[in-house]
């Protein structure tokens, strides 16, 4: 059993004992948006979390079974944890073993790690510290060889495969357990680094043939739009790669013609893009609750645990929780890798729809089980993997140039950037602590929670 260690301070708490260790982060005790003069903000308040849309709260309260004031606080509490998980993250180096949130409001950050020495250090962050037994590194590497196997058997009776760092293996989940244990064994994974799950889960991509509204490909099957991004002059929005192949014509929910997929992939990933004709505009938003305006300021990773909402074309706004991120899952078509796993439902219809979580992007909808009306299982294809792939630029309410650039070399906003990514800035070379793509004013000197002095 992991071995944990309980803190006396909240997340988001720097010390002066860990200095030598960790740069001077982002601290939870400013409000969001309110940093005092001359100080950096903190990670709440350079993520806008109290610019968060009221129907975005009225989501999050209603199906995490919230209040407004505790469904403001988990946001606030999400963006620091991110935050100081990141910092961590570097600070361990190969004895990273994974973070995540829990608690109604996300109060408390455990962080896992092979090596008891950093134990000080991750509580010094105001974090539960757990000591495990494989490093994130460990699992990510064993999850791979799975999926090695997967890909030259049929692994339809063990469809779901993901790194779960609460439990700290890699977990396969199976009707047949014997199903499970065989794709093990073909891997050449023990039990010590994997455990099998019997489910009757059996995802499936989230495509509807029969019509209704959002877009349409080819005048046919119906797909939700993801989020609007632009590439140069081009404008478009990104969405699930199953929902059309490269050429597919697309509609818009009023059947005006709309645009052309240009970019797909699936199965292996499943991500796609549609590039629109000037008829249409790409705008800094998705469709919320009531058909409101939610913003997107950009694309910032949630850790596990964090709320998450999503907006689709046949079940419209819901929200829930996120499970496991670098998530497999075998649909007939064949296998995508590198999926997040929430609690979220959605059916048929809603794919290609955009996850977010707070006005931070997360991804687009992939796939699932169940309903909304009895609950289910989604999957969403990340959101930044998908711009860097495509070279696209999210529509972001900040603006901001219109090419990625690759990560790496001098800090440039629009460009993808993945945890461990160094850039120079003002002649200071600068570590990624978490995963996103750069918006103008969040230069490595004024973001903290995204960036450290390496």
């Amino acid at each position: 059993m992991p071995h944990r260690h309980r803190p006396t301070r909240a997340v988001g708490a720097a010390a002066a004992a860990t200095a030598a260790l960790l740069v001077a982060g982002l601290s939870g005790s400013a409000s969001a948006g309110t940093a005092p003069a001359g100080t950096a903000p903190t990670a709440a308040g350079a993520l806008r979390t109290d610019a968060a849309p009221p129907a975005l709260l009225r989501a999050v309260e209603r199906d995490l079974g919230l209040d407004r004031q505790q469904a403001e606080r988990r946001l606030d509490n999400e963006a620091e944890a991110g935050a100081a998980a990141g910092r961590l993250r570097a600070a361990l180096g190969g004895d990273f073993a994974g973070a995540w949130v829990r608690g109604a409001e996300s109060g408390t950050l455990t962080v896992a790690t092979t090596d008891a020495d950093h134990v000080a250090a991750i509580e010094a962050e105001g974090a539960v510290a757990t000591v495990v037994r494989h490093s994130l590194a460990d699992l990510d590497a064993a999850k791979a060889r799975i999926d090695r196997a997967a890909a030259v058997r049929d692994a339809t009776d063990a469809p779901v495969r993901y790194v779960d760092v609460r439990t700290n293996t890699v977990t396969v989940q199976a009707p047949r357990p014997s199903a499970a244990r065989a794709l093990l064994a073909a891997a050449g994974v023990g039990a010590g680094l994997a455990r099998v799950e019997k489910s009757a889960e059996k995802p499936r991509p989230l495509y509807d043939l029969r019509g209704g509204e959002a877009y349409y490909i080819n005048s046919s099957g119906r797909c939700s739009i993801g989020f609007p991004v632009t590439k140069g002059a081009q404008q478009g929005f990104v969405t699930a790669g199953h929902c059309g192949r490269v050429g597919a014509s697309t509609t818009g929910a009023n059947r005006v013609a709309q645009g052309t997929f240009q970019g797909s992939t699936f199965p292996g990933r499943d991500m796609g893009w549609v590039v629109t004709n000037s008829d249409w505009t790409a705008t800094p938003y998705v469709k919320g609750a009531g058909g409101r305006d939610v913003p997107v300021a950009g694309s910032t990773p949630a850790p596990v645990g964090a709320s998450v909402c999503r907006s689709g074309s046949t079940t419209g706004w819901h929200c829930g929780t996120i499970q496991q991120h670098n998530t497999s899952v075998t649909y007939p078509e064949g296998t995508i890798t590198g999926l997040t796993r929430t609690t979220v439902c959605a059916e048929p219809g809603d794919s290609g729809g955009p996850f977010i979580s707070g006005n931070q992007a997360q991804g687009v909808t992939s796939g699932g089980s169940g309903n909304c009306r009895s609950g289910g299982t989604t999957y969403f294809q990340p959101i930044n993997p998908l711009l860097q792939a495509y070279g696209l630029t999210l529509k972001t309410t900040g603006g901001g140039p219109e090419d990625p650039l690759p990560g790496g070399g001098t800090w440039a906003a629009g460009t993808v950037y993945r945890p461990g990514d160094t850039v120079t800035y003002a002649g200071t070379t600068y570590r990624c602590l978490q995963g996103h793509q750069a918006q103008p004013g969040w230069a490595p000197s004024n973001a903290p929670a995204l960036w450290q002095r390496a």
